[in-house]
């Protein structure tokens, strides 16, 4: 990859013309910090000094959030729990402007919340309170009603189906989905989880990341897992995170694997949602291969550098690429 320093022979494009639909399992990543100062007398465990609490958009509607940074519009469909914090996470995601959502509230389902506790960037420990069973059918099929309603009657460029088992993506959604985007002729983007990872079937673009694909196909090399991903899936591009080793992508001509650079790592969290998200929107708007990868790879290591869950910062993410976009 080119050196920071480097001029680009590639500008990025304005998506402010694009719409994406995003659908998947939404959540609310909740941070709580403080200080330690000392070790409990009742056991043997930091005991620490609530200073915050934060809350921040995770899973789809951190994709979500993604896009629209980088100045797409953007529509959520999830579903939440008819609680506390369903409230909260709906009245965080109506706060923001040109970010349409439609979610389901289900009383039988809690709202999914990662609390995650905090020394300075110390992560010390993590809550999940959550429900992962799958949805009803009558759920499904009133998600598939909406998803119809939404793309009949507005320009829907892509969709991402953002997966990470909590239930809303059963095999049944994720088929009628895709039927439903083939129909329309609307590119798909998915960031798969175990469960179900071989239902994506005729996928326009398929991003697991290293560890999936070794637990779904072995340990092969790169270029192997990418023809067996595309005689399984149909799919046009596969893209395979690698974590630190950048990435691989594979289209319908060859496959290439892109180092990134070196960085301090602060939090990983949230990196695969950056990925997905401006890959799908590079890929919409026909840059090359080499470029989205180039792109991919410097706005993960971005989000990388930060702490916690954050969305892209357009403006760093230009000014480390050395260029401005053409809006």
């Amino acid at each position: 990859m080119a050196s920071k320093n480097q001029k680009n022979t590639f500008q990025l494009p304005d998506f402010s013309d694009l719409h994406i639909l995003v659908i998947g399992d939404v959540m609310i990543d909740r941070y709580i910090s403080g200080s330690v100062k000392r070790i409990s007398p009742e056991a043997p465990v930091p005991v620490v000094e609530m200073h915050d609490s934060d809350n921040r958009l995770g899973g789809a509607a951190n994709v979500a959030l993604n896009l629209h940074a980088l100045g797409a519009e953007v529509t959520l469909l999830s579903i939440i729990g008819q609680d506390v914090d369903g409230d909260v996470l709906s009245e965080m995601v109506g706060k923001i402007t040109n970010f349409h959502n439609q979610l389901f509230r289900i009383s039988s389902r809690k709202t999914t919340v990662k609390t995650r506790i905090m020394s300075g960037n110390q992560h010390l420990l993590r809550i999940d309170n959550e429900d992962t069973h799958e949805i009803d059918e009558i759920t499904q099929t009133n998600i598939v009603k909406q998803l119809e309603k939404i793309i009949s009657n507005n320009k829907v460029d892509g969709i991402i189906l953002q997966d990470y088992n909590k239930g809303m993506l059963t095999e049944n959604l994720i088929h009628r989905t895709i039927a439903l985007a083939k129909q329309y002729k609307i590119d798909t983007f998915v960031d798969p989880k175990e469960k179900n990872f071989f239902s994506y079937r005729d996928c326009t673009l398929f991003k697991p990341n290293q560890k999936e694909v070794y637990k779904a196909l072995g340990v092969k090399p790169l270029p192997e897992i990418d023809a067996l991903l595309k005689q399984k899936l149909n799919n046009k591009i596969t893209l395979i995170t690698l974590g630190s080793k950048g990435l691989y992508v594979g289209d319908e001509k060859i496959g290439q694997h892109f180092d990134t650079e070196a960085r301090i790592i602060s939090d990983v969290c949230g990196a695969g949602d950056s990925v997905i998200s401006i890959v799908s929107l590079c890929y919409l708007k026909g840059m090359p291969i080499v470029d989205i990868a180039k792109v991919a790879n410097t706005a993960g290591g971005q989000v990388c550098e930060q702490p916690g869950v954050v969305a892209i910062d357009l403006k760093n993410l230009e000014l480390e690429l050395g260029f401005k976009s053409t809006k």
